[in-house]
């Protein structure tokens, strides 16, 4: 078992984790935890953009308003305006970093083009085509890659978080970590770590993430003593694109926000039978609309057409959408995209404060790992990604100025796996894999119902008791490991659901359709 020591121990390598890497000081010694390579995350994935205030026809209050409002009243309002306010400045360092966002000659001045999305009043979408994240994730990289004082574990998943006790409260002081390629679990030793693992939507059987979307942060957490906050409000994306060989395409929101319509399969609109913004209102309405529909109509899936904005349009907004499709036998310029909505964000988490601060002391969740208050009961498209910037930033800060001395290794236990064998059963890993996940989409999903849900608790807990059984038995793997934190996720989705006895933002249950008058948030407690 090696043991590395480091000042800083960051667990996720997407937007949120390189932006903390980059913002604390240089005098630190920092470590980078990777699941996969340095680059495959959701961060990567992000097609539509950054929304900021940049333009003079828009306001802080605008978007501050707007935020509130997809949030579905949810929203803490400091974590909004902290938010909004911060969104030029982290603009600013991005363009630093190396971003470059799309612009547009106007006259003799060269501007940020931008772009609107579903409940944004005005356009504040930077974007950089429909590759955004793509270009922020390479720029953000190559500036850790020029930093001798960041160093990137590639390939290394975290097990658990080593916390001890600290005048009646728990420290977390590192973290017990799998490295795949070799088998090894080696431990990592930190005076603070920081959670920056992204969200949980592969819990359900269609989603738009990459498969490391495991929730692995939110799972960890929570076994360390942490609070969970608002894991029923999971984000559908209304249009993924509709495949066999498509697993995880999202079309982009910028379609839409671009004059792109949704269409019933005999080429009918419909979206302003459910609400008067149309194609332009929340995701979870246009979600909710689309699965309507196809549980209506009795179809696979619904199409999304921007044909009428003509080719040169589409290839110069698209063109990554526009090559996905291509390659599929679907020409875009011509003809409509077949979409389905898949889970797609996880606006709850470790629950934090403005700081990333959380229950146990030295441990701090950013990026979508953390429920912060920004997004209530549903996350405002591009929200997300300004999120990771700003509050990487803030949990620099005050890591900083909080650091604790470096923990001794001696009194960390080494992990033993000496009591534990090879498995020859990994079929039990794929089978309860899948199980988790069918049967999260067919009770958890889109629209919920008590009855659902404690049909998907029952099966959890037996689940759970499989999946206990198997770890401690069998040498860990990532599948495993996955799996573990796959059904802790489930459980917190469905113990939230339950718990909410209202329809809100991104949950929708028949047995209480109706808003309640009483604001709170769903806070779990190990």
């Amino acid at each position: 078992m090696a043991i590395h020591q480091h000042d800083v121990l960051i667990i996720g390598s997407g937007a949120a984790g390189l932006t903390c890497a980059l913002r604390l000081p240089e005098h630190l010694s920092i470590a980078v935890l990777s699941k996969g390579a340095i680059s495959y995350g959701n961060t990567s994935h992000a097609q539509g953009g950054v929304a900021a205030v940049l333009d003079q026809s828009d306001s802080l209050d605008a978007h501050i308003e707007d935020t509130h409002i997809a949030g579905a009243g949810l929203c803490r309002p400091q974590a909004v305006k902290k938010t909004v306010e911060e969104g030029p400045a982290a603009i600013d360092w991005l363009v630093q970093q190396g971003v470059k966002f799309t612009r547009f000659e106007e006259g003799d001045v060269l501007s940020y083009h931008l772009t609107q999305e579903g409940g944004h009043s005005h356009r504040r979408i930077l974007h950089v085509a429909d590759a955004t994240g793509s270009a922020i994730s390479t720029a953000l990289i190559q500036q850790v890659q020029t930093k001798s004082h960041i160093k990137v574990y590639e390939h290394r998943m975290a097990v658990d978080l080593i916390t001890t006790e600290e005048d009646k409260q728990q420290r977390c002081i590192g973290a017990y970590v799998h490295h795949g390629p070799s088998g090894n679990t080696d431990v990592f030793i930190a005076r603070c770590v920081v959670l920056a693992t992204g969200g949980a939507a592969n819990v359900y059987l269609f989603s738009s993430n990459p498969d490391v979307a495991t929730g692995d942060g939110i799972a960890m957490a929570w076994r360390a003593g942490c609070r969970i906050a608002n894991m029923e409000f999971m984000q559908f994306h209304p249009t993924c694109l509709y495949h066999p060989d498509a697993n995880n395409f999202l079309i982009t929101e910028a379609v839409r926000g671009e004059g792109g319509r949704l269409l019933l399969p005999n080429g009918e609109p419909f979206m302003h039978r459910f609400d008067e913004r149309a194609e332009l209102a929340p995701r979870d309405i246009v979600a909710r609309a689309i699965d309507f529909e196809m549980k209506r109509l009795g179809v696979d899936c619904l199409y999304l057409d921007i044909s009428h904005r003509g080719a040169d349009f589409i290839l110069h907004h698209f063109p990554t959408v526009y090559a996905r499709c291509l390659q599929l036998g679907i020409d875009m310029t011509k003809e409509p995209i077949p979409i389905v909505p898949a889970a797609h964000y996880t606006c709850g988490g470790v629950l934090t404060n403005l700081q990333g601060e959380t229950d146990v002391k030295g441990l701090y969740a950013i990026g979508e790992t953390a429920s912060t208050g920004l997004h209530g009961a549903n996350r405002m498209a591009s929200n997300s990604l300004l999120e990771c910037f700003v509050f990487g930033k803030s949990a620099a800060d005050h890591i900083s100025q909080h650091l604790a001395p470096m923990p001794d290794a001696a009194q960390v236990p080494e992990w033993d796996d000496s009591q534990v064998t090879d498995s020859d059963e990994d079929v039990v890993i794929s089978h309860n894999w899948d199980e988790l996940r069918r049967f999260m989409w067919n009770y958890v999903g889109i629209v919920r119902t008590v009855k659902r849900l404690e049909r998907a608790m029952h099966r959890i807990d037996l689940l759970k008791g499989e999946i206990t059984e198997y770890y401690s038995n069998y040498r860990i793997s990532n599948d495993l490991l996955e799996l573990r934190n796959l059904v802790v996720i489930g459980e917190l989705i469905v113990r939230s659901a339950l718990a909410r006895k209202e329809s809100r933002g991104l949950h929708y249950i028949l047995d209480y359709p109706a808003l309640s008058q009483e604001l709170t948030d769903t806070v779990l407690t190990p």
